[in-house]
């Protein structure tokens, strides 16, 4: 995707020696296999500073709870974040119980928060949107492949593996290639879909912007909203459920 100016790009340009001097230790695009510039920071540092944000929100609204204030009657922060949270948690509780669902809601709950801060930044023309980087999404689709594979190992032990081969004997030569190429993919299709989507709808914005600086942009925003509420619930759904199937008693099985 093409590359958009923002005012990230004018604050680490003041840094573009150093960071020239040290993009080497970022390694080439995955795809094109083009080498790093200064500006391949700029994802990185949006995406740490999307986290720093959710640190805080946390620190906050933690610190509200630990003194005992009542729920606000109007919509605050706080019952904000308890909204957004309380709705991911019932949508994990669908999914896995909610035994499994107190387990490993944390994981799920940080990541609906990440990917939801980080597509809002796509309706503020000049932010940088670190979801419209691959580097980004495919990082945290490894990170999800990483940990339900490993609660999957911790809930199943051996039997993890031996449920990817099918019910037959037989047939492990043949399920359990496929099993592993199917697994393999999921992380695949969670950067891609998140990439995609979140760079069309920031540059459709950038374009629109560019046109008419009021009033034009405002259909375009409105869909923007579907699309990044879309994209956050498609996200931690299928964290979700990839978490949900790799916990599942396997034993009995």
């Amino acid at each position: 995707m093409p590359d958009h100016t923002n005012w990230l790009h004018y604050v680490l340009s003041y840094f573009e020696e150093t960071l020239s001097h040290n993009a080497h230790y970022i390694g080439s695009t995955f795809l094109e296999q083009t080498p790093p510039t200064w500006r391949s920071f700029e994802p990185i540092v949006g995406a740490l500073g999307i986290a720093i944000v959710i640190i805080l929100i946390g620190l906050m609204v933690r610190g509200r709870i630990a003194r005992g204030v009542e729920p606000d009657s109007r919509l605050t922060l706080p019952t904000a974040v308890e909204v957004f949270l309380s709705y991911f948690y019932d949508l994990a509780k669908s999914v896995m119980g909610a035994e499994r669902a107190r387990k490993y809601y944390t994981f799920i709950g940080a990541s609906a928060c990440f990917v939801f801060l980080s597509n809002l930044l796509a309706l503020i023309p000049g932010f940088p949107v670190p979801t419209s980087s691959l580097n980004i999404t495919w990082g945290s689709a490894l990170v999800v492949f990483v940990l339900f594979n490993v609660y999957g190992i911790a809930a199943n032990g051996f039997a993890y593996f031996k449920h990817m081969a099918g019910p037959a004997w037989y047939l492990y030569w043949l399920i359990f290639p496929i099993e592993v190429v199917s697994l393999c993919v999921r992380p695949v299709t969670l950067a891609v879909r998140l990439m995609l989507n979140m760079s069309v709808d920031h540059l459709l914005l950038g374009i629109f912007v560019g046109f008419a600086a009021v009033l034009l942009p405002l259909p375009v925003m409105a869909l923007g909203v579907i699309v990044i509420l879309v994209q956050t619930l498609v996200f931690a759904l299928l964290t979700t459920v990839y978490i949900g199937l790799a916990t599942e008693d396997m034993h009995s099985h």
